[in-house]
């Protein structure tokens, strides 16, 4: 047995064929951190679970280094075939300037998709957020934000543009209504489904843009002791529509709060966002729109690759935030008169399909 192969011991769902792949590169990964000399390759533990490709160890600094380096450095593998390392380190120069909290690149291998950096704990926002200290950690993490957003310019990051935000939603019917729930739209099901993704696309392709993390949520960012919070996955951020952070923030798929909070902290968010010279809105009912559809665009999104982790790739643990990510959808679509027809298609479906054992 090879000396990482351990790790990959409780792979789901990975056929002889995938499971021999990856431990070809943990294998060498293992080599390649040998020739770093500055950690323990034997200590090398499963660090996190991810939805993409990209796999994430932690492993022990070796003594001698540990006043420079810490206790513990964080290994990524991400095969450069399917995963973008040269834009995670793009990203990270642009979030350290920024005065964002990310981790510290020490070494890296783009030919074969290697990289060690700092290591910025084991507690995310998800485990800590209560109702006691969510009104600061928001506030810290919101700070964080503004102060990328602040450094935006065109022409530095890939457009977020109609076709990229349309391919997103087209995920839905795709993956959640075709395959989750196995219907299939008649033709004028279809049609008052594409009006609703126009009217999604007018509004937020008319906001005004800036740096977008893309998946700036309770998962990726990491309670810090300093400097709170540390930000992981940015590494393919666009340069897109202004409030979609904040929707991915505020709206989040894996923690819910009263409508009366989140508007308290995207009001917050707005004023502040307006005195650091952010393209907002200046009229706060249409900001608060904006935040609407834009979240509504990412939750249509994350219903069809919610499915898709689930039926494609296996990762059945997704299936128990889609009720959330519904009632985002569901809540949001009733507020506005175009987007009504997503209601009653939703209603349709709904009504087709078995009750025991049925999951929406």
């Amino acid at each position: 047995m090879s000396l990482l192969q351990n790790l990959t011991s409780d792979t789901s769902g990975a056929t002889p064929s995938t499971a021999n792949a990856a431990d070809v590169r943990l294998d060498a990964l293992a080599a390649w951190l040998s020739t770093l000399d500055v950690v323990d390759v034997a200590t090398a533990r499963p660090a996190s679970a991810d939805a993409s490709f990209r796999r994430y160890f932690r492993v022990d600094v070796l003594a001698a280094h540990r006043a420079s380096l810490g206790a513990t450095l964080i290994v990524m593998d991400a095969p450069p075939e399917r995963e973008n390392v040269l834009g995670f380190v793009k990203v990270d120069e642009m979030l350290t300037q920024a005065g964002v909290t990310v981790p510290r690149i020490v070494a890296t291998d783009y030919e074969r998709g290697f990289m060690l950096m700092s290591d910025l704990g084991v507690t995310t926002y998800l485990q800590v957020l209560d109702h006691d200290n969510a009104s600061t950690l928001y506030a810290e993490a919101l700070e964080s934000l503004v102060r990328f957003q602040a450094t935006s310019a065109p022409d530095v990051l890939p457009e977020y543009d109609r076709a990229f935000l349309l391919r997103e939603m087209n995920l839905f019917p795709e993956w959640y209504i075709g395959k989750h729930l196995g219907a299939t739209l008649t033709d004028k099901q279809s049609a008052e489904l594409q009006g609703v993704f126009e009217a999604i696309l007018a509004n937020v392709t008319a906001q005004q843009q800036v740096f977008v993390h893309r998946d700036f949520h309770s998962r990726n960012l990491m309670w810090m002791d300093a400097g709170n919070p540390g930000v992981l996955d940015f590494q393919d951020a666009l340069y897109g529509p202004v409030t979609y952070d904040l929707a991915s923030l505020l709206r989040d798929a894996y923690v819910q709060w009263d409508e009366e909070l989140v508007l308290d902290w995207a009001i917050r968010y707005w004023q502040h966002a307006k005195s650091a010279g952010l393209p907002v809105n200046q009229d706060i009912d249409a900001f608060y729109k904006d935040f609407e559809y834009m979240g509504l665009q990412r939750h249509l999104k994350i219903l069809g690759l919610f499915c898709r982790l689930y039926h494609r790739d296996g990762k059945q643990q997704y299936l128990g935030d889609l009720p959330t990510v519904m009632d985002y959808v569901r809540k949001t679509a009733n507020r506005y008169k175009d987007l009504k027809p997503l209601v009653r298609l939703l209603d349709t479906l709904e009504d087709k399909q078995p009750q025991v054992g049925y999951t929406f």
